[in-house]
């Protein structure tokens, strides 16, 4: 394996893989490094799934810009990467007469950010779009959309992968020298020291740590933990888009809400809770009580029972728990041949690819001011931007399916019934 790169990538989340398959429009040499066994193994893989339309951002963000931004495109890319994208539509519901001024600015601010076609409806046009939904007046989004997180993650990095970009994966950061030229930093890792003339920090909760590394002093990035319940696909009740309730100052997060699952089923929450440490996955038993009482109350017709299971994620947050609420992403290059990312929370994956062009933009600009190297980086002419998954047998008609367990039976054994996933589909994985 090489030890010395164009570029080098920490961070195999859904930042990090976007990056790199925005560099590998490049004739360079780019190796991602993820101290975990796959991509999105962190908050990556760990959210709502949400594709957010840009409304809950502060007018003038970099936030607000890069998810309104992705959030247009969000559909034709998922078409090219073969990523379920499914446009469901939102609702922000104001409970009560409290609630009017929060769901007034929300709607105010996501004008100004170039929301398309925000509307504020009354009692009955909730009710048509989500039976049973209380509330005094809400706000919809047609723009707001679901996804799969984490196939979009693995689809951004297959098509990065296919295109020339090298993954190293159990590859933690141990500690960055500093060089000169083409060898500007030396990456110590758990694989040798790794060579690189640009580093780009992408990594999550652990960004603010690989930038102290390099002697940066920077904001200290807080985990914030969000909890969820999943309900089964079997509920009674079928969501038919995500249930917000309007926006509340000083919490870390957008409130518990309902969303409906890409594959069927329903996540209740998150709950938003600082605590001390980056990698502490627990769901507790206080915050999972709280979510079912916040989700009875935003939706009553909900069927707690149909709960089969739970998760968490967290947030690395530039916002302390002090003042809560969001500070803008902070994605700049403190010293020449690095860029960190640092506080990439929600809407981080509606965001992934516009962050990564930019990026990108400045990090070729940089190369060419490497001395010896004297030109920008050239656009490969054989780059090939579409990607095509692996077939998904249950959404294939009975004939294509006849057909294919004729083809090869392994089709025809499903290892999830619940999914209805076959042997050969996991096989493919």
């Amino acid at each position: 394996m090489k030890e010395h790169y164009d570029i080098i990538i920490v961070g195999a989340g859904v930042i990090g893989c976007a990056i790199a398959r925005e560099l590998a429009r490049y004739d360079l040499s780019v190796a991602v490094l993820e101290k975990e066994d796959d991509v999105a193994g962190g908050t990556s893989g760990r959210n709502s799934a949400v594709v957010h339309a840009g409304f809950n951002n502060r007018t003038g963000s970099g936030m607000a810009r890069l998810c309104v931004r992705g959030n247009l495109g969000f559909e034709a890319l998922c078409q090219d990467l073969d990523v379920p994208y499914r446009r469901t539509g939102k609702l922000i519901v104001a409970l009560s007469d409290e609630d009017l001024p929060a769901l007034q600015h929300v709607y105010e601010q996501g004008i100004a950010n170039g929301c398309p076609d925000l509307k504020l409806i009354g009692p009955e046009e909730m009710q048509a779009f989500v039976p049973g939904v209380p509330g005094v007046r809400a706000m919809y989004s047609p723009h707001t959309a679901v996804t799969d997180p984490f196939l979009y993650t693995v689809a951004l990095a297959e098509n990065a992968h296919a295109n020339g970009v090298e993954f190293r994966f159990g590859c933690s950061v141990k500690g960055i020298r500093r060089g000169v030229g083409s060898k500007r930093f030396g990456v110590q890792t758990e694989q040798g020291i790794l060579w690189c003339g640009m580093l780009i920090n992408a990594a999550g909760l652990r960004a603010a740590e690989i930038s102290s590394m390099l002697g940066l002093e920077v904001p200290q990035v807080y985990p914030c933990r969000g909890e969820y319940f999943i309900l089964d696909k079997a509920s009674s009740y079928a969501l038919p888009m995500p249930v917000y309730p309007a926006p509340q100052s000083g919490i870390g997060g957008l409130g518990v809400h309902l969303t409906p699952t890409i594959h069927g089923n329903v996540l209740i929450g998150p709950s938003a809770d600082y605590i001390n440490e980056n990698d502490d996955y627990s769901c507790t038993a206080p915050v999972m009580e709280k979510l079912l009482e916040e989700a009875s109350r935003l939706l009553p017709s909900v069927d707690v029972k149909k709960v089969i299971g739970n998760f968490s994620g967290i947030r690395p947050k530039l916002a302390g728990p002090s003042e809560g609420g969001y500070h803008d992403f902070l994605i700049e290059s403190p010293l020449a041949g690095f860029i960190h990312l640092l506080g990439i929370e929600s809407p981080g994956l509606t965001a992934s690819v516009p962050i990564a062009e930019e990026v990108c933009a400045m990090a070729v600009a940089e190369l060419s001011r490497i001395p010896g190297r004297g030109r920008v980086p050239s656009r490969k002419a054989d780059f090939c931007g579409r990607r095509q998954g692996i077939l998904r047998f249950r959404e294939q008609s009975p004939e294509v399916q006849s057909r294919l367990i004729a083809e090869d039976p392994e089709y025809g054994e499903i290892f999830c019934r619940c999914q209805n996933i076959s042997k050969k589909e996991i096989r493919q994985a």
